[in-house]
């Protein structure tokens, strides 16, 4: 059965451009655009018209960095791949690429079935996956070349978090050196986890145990040093690198160097480091553990760094890092001990209207938007021109979003299984009001209309800014 699907009346925006026009679906992708008034858009008939007058129409966002049902401090992501992406979807999202798991001393196919097992049949949007390698070694090297020829092609080491996810620069350098034969690109969390841990071990002797001190021992100078010797590492492989979850206007400035020098280096911030801030962590009794993540809130004076760094393209893409861990119970772990707080917060449902929001406060523009939610995360890990945009032949992955429409961001209202907002009771410009997945309605003017289990896996390319 043939289905049609007309949106009429709206300003279609992407990446490359704003125009009014209609858009026609049919069997789940975009058909055709045609500018309004046109014949060939009079002519149009379908079985579904949703009228788009007065809102803009974009493609789907794609989160390219989200943790559902993450294992982390003894406990796990609060997030199930059912109800994250059914947030995901509230919030616009139409794609996310989580992160696979390997287990230290097994296979990244063990860990790459056990997602495999945890998603299937429960996600209301599309999903895909990146490899976490806890374990860099001959098998595990020869592993990444079969992954990649499977569509899992990109691969996050960890500079960070000694005894459990951490790889020395050794180990990062094969692997670099195995993803620039393959094609694969490595995703790096840069801090210098062995000289935290030291001075994580020094403010708990000196009886510093709020939340404050998360962000006091996690030194910007730590994340810069660590993406500097990315960097460098990057280089001597002949590997591209993408650095994850960028919060300080040190490390920006390492990445800004390089990509000066032309060199094949990317970064990506998060909506936390752009609206919150050392204030958030400061907030008194344990409150501030509701914003423990790492790397962690900066003060807000590196805030200007990361808007810079996004509008010259120094940073290409704004994903969330969702993680979240409920404040009763999970971020209660951590009383008394910071470095016992999990380390995450939720977002895959604020991410386009924050970003929204960003483009009513003057820091980017309207296309700027697209291009750093959609477009270039879906270019970036091999999903283009199938999801992140509006064109002819694409995954119909539309959003129609009203943008005078407000809203108060609150856990009370928010879809996502955690019982804090990170951002509550911050005032929004801009909802999105109807969502489509595939041609499918999965938001219907506010209300959820989707199922578990429409959601499928996407194999993916390899980075499209290499090619």
């Amino acid at each position: 059965m043939s289905t049609r699907t007309l949106i009429h009346g709206g300003l279609v925006v992407t990446a490359a451009e704003e125009v009014h026009a209609d858009v026609l679906i049919e069997d789940g992708r975009i058909a055709a655009l045609a500018a309004r008034g046109t014949e060939a858009a009079a002519a149009w008939t379908a079985d579904r018209v949703i009228d788009a007058s007065e809102k803009y129409v974009i493609p789907g966002g794609v989160d390219a960095h989200t943790h559902m049902e993450l294992p982390f401090g003894g406990t796990f992501a609060s997030d199930s791949f059912e109800t994250g992406t059914r947030a995901a979807a509230w919030g616009g999202t139409t794609t996310v690429v989580d992160f696979a798991v390997q287990t230290m001393g097994r296979s990244l196919r063990s860990g790459l079935d056990a997602w495999y097992a945890k998603a299937d049949g429960k996600c209301a949007i599309d999903y895909a996956f990146h490899m976490i390698l806890s374990d860099v070694n001959e098998r595990t090297l020869k592993e990444m070349d079969l992954l990649v020829e499977e569509g899992i092609t990109s691969f996050k080491l960890f500079m960070a978090y000694p005894g459990v996810f951490y790889s020395d620069d050794g180990q990062i350098l094969r692997a670099m050196q195995r993803s620039a034969a393959n094609g694969g690109l490595i995703m790096m969390h840069a801090e210098n986890g062995i000289a935290i841990d030291v001075l994580v071990e020094q403010a708990l002797q000196r009886g510093e145990t709020d939340p404050r001190y998360h962000g006091e021992v996690r030194k910007a100078l730590l994340e810069a040093e660590a993406t500097h010797r990315a960097i460098q590492l990057a280089r001597v492989a002949g590997a591209p690198l993408y650095v994850v979850h960028v919060s300080a206007e040190e490390a920006v400035a390492e990445l800004t160097a390089a990509r000066d020098k032309g060199l094949p280096v990317f970064g990506e911030t998060c909506p936390q480091y752009l609206f919150l801030s050392t204030d958030n962590l400061a907030e008194p009794g344990f409150e501030g553990a509701k914003y423990v993540c790492s790397t962690p809130l900066r003060p807000r004076e590196h805030q200007a760094a990361l808007w810079r760094g996004l509008r010259t393209n120094d940073l290409q893409v704004v994903s969330t890092d969702h993680c979240p861990f409920c404040f009763t119970g999970q971020k209660e772990l951590g009383r008394g001990d910071f470095s016992k707080i999990p380390n995450g917060l939720p977002g895959v449902e604020n991410r386009m209207d924050l970003l929204h929001q960003a483009v009513v406060d003057g820091h980017i523009s309207r296309r700027r938007w697209i291009e750093i939610a959609c477009a270039a995360p879906a270019r970036m890990f091999g999903l283009y021109p199938k999801k992140g945009t509006i064109a002819p032949g694409a995954d119909a992955d539309v959003v129609v979003y009203d943008p005078a429409a407000t809203q108060v961001l609150s856990a009370e209202t928010h879809h996502m299984n955690v019982d804090y907002s990170a951002y509550e009771g911050k005032r929004i410009t801009g909802r999105v009001e109807t969502v489509l997945s595939r041609g499918e309605p999965v938001i219907d003017q506010r209300a959820f209309t989707g199922r578990a289990g429409h959601g499928v896996y996407t194999p993916r390319a390899t980075c499209q800014y290499l090619n």
